[in-house]
């Protein structure tokens, strides 16, 4: 096994907890780091370190950081909606950001992969590139962590002389899950027959595996400020989301969600908005949310990720058929 330390932050979570078992597999030395150090499940059977440690808490990134040779910054708050969003969401991803490249100078870590978003692409040229600049629409608060985010994280890995390579990865779905990531819970969604009607938003499937290829393949061979897209090249909508799933169970009687106007999905979006004001909880539709995406195609240009990574994933649809089959027969088994 290799002297060097690969530390992976969040673990736990989907993408986490992939590139773990990956860099398992190829005999290096692992520490991850958990809010929770009694969360111990998502470690089962893995030869790693695990440590406790809050993006927030700078004392605990000290200890945790101690003879790491390299970072991989998988840790962040993935939510579209809190009570109050620019601290919950905003404040805390920009701040935990700050710590991490902070506490990694101090600790003398010299190479830092980071895991920013396709969310902070611009989307007013399709196929997004990460050439054509960042995301102008400021109308949601993930989505302006993680555009301000990874603008941060460039400008600090420069300023303290640390190897940064950022990944950009879009809807990650399928196995292993300790528990139900955004992406997954909407395939899980789907197999459950919850998704009645077709607000005309498109998803960009991807397989978490790929993904945590693509990951490792940026510590190896990305290049220094440089984002790199781990995506597929095209979208997939709603409606054939629904229509392979039917395919693949036929049993289940699956129907394709209607579509609506647009200022119906408005009306039903205000409406859910107030009702969580009440409840406190995540409205399932919102109306900036419309805005935003409401017909956009989510079509990626992964040519440089394919050229310098080596990145070759899986096609949406099978990332999707494969991720349908583990939540139906592996997930729901637990």
């Amino acid at each position: 096994m290799s002297k060097d330390i690969a530390l992976v932050t969040g673990g736990n979570g989907h993408l986490g907890n992939n590139l773990i078992r990956l860099l398992l597999s190829k005999n290096q030395h692992v520490r991850t780091t958990v809010r929770d150090i009694n969360n111990t499940s998502p470690f089962k059977g893995l030869n790693c370190e695990v440590v406790q440690a809050d993006l927030l808490d700078k004392p605990s990134l000290e200890k945790a950081f101690k003879g790491v040779t390299h970072l991989y910054a998988v840790a962040a708050n993935f939510s579209m909606w809190a009570k109050n969003p620019k601290v919950e969401i905003y404040d805390n991803n920009l701040k935990g950001t700050q710590n991490v490249f902070d506490v990694a100078k101090a600790c003398g870590i010299k190479n830092i992969v980071y895991v920013s978003s396709v969310a902070s692409l611009d989307f007013t040229t399709l196929p997004a590139n990460v050439d054509n600049g960042y995301n102008k629409d400021r109308r949601n608060w993930y989505y302006n962590s993680k555009n301000d985010s990874d603008k941060l994280a460039l400008k600090l890995g420069k300023a303290y002389n640390i190897r940064t390579v950022l990944i950009l990865p879009s809807a990650m779905i399928g196995s292993y899950a300790h528990k139900l990531s955004y992406s997954n819970n909407l395939v899980h969604q789907i197999l459950k027959g919850e998704i009645p009607i077709d607000t005309n938003v498109t998803l960009n499937w991807v397989d978490v595996k790929d993904v945590a290829f693509g990951t490792y393949q940026a510590m190896i061979k990305g290049e220094n400020q440089e984002r790199y897209i781990l995506s597929n090249p095209t979208h997939t909508t709603l409606q054939n989301s629904v229509k392979i799933a039917a395919n693949l169970y036929p049993e289940l009687k699956l129907k394709t969600p209607k579509k609506v106007p647009k200022c119906l999905l408005y009306s039903v979006a205000g409406l859910m908005e107030f009702s969580s004001k009440i409840t406190g909880k995540e409205p399932l539709l919102q109306r900036h949310y419309l805005d935003m995406f409401y017909g956009l195609k989510q079509n990626y240009d992964i040519n440089k990720s394919k050229t310098v990574l080596g990145y070759n994933p899986k096609t949406s649809k099978q990332a999707l058929e494969e991720a349908l089959n583990y939540l139906k027969n592996d997930w729901e088994q637990k």
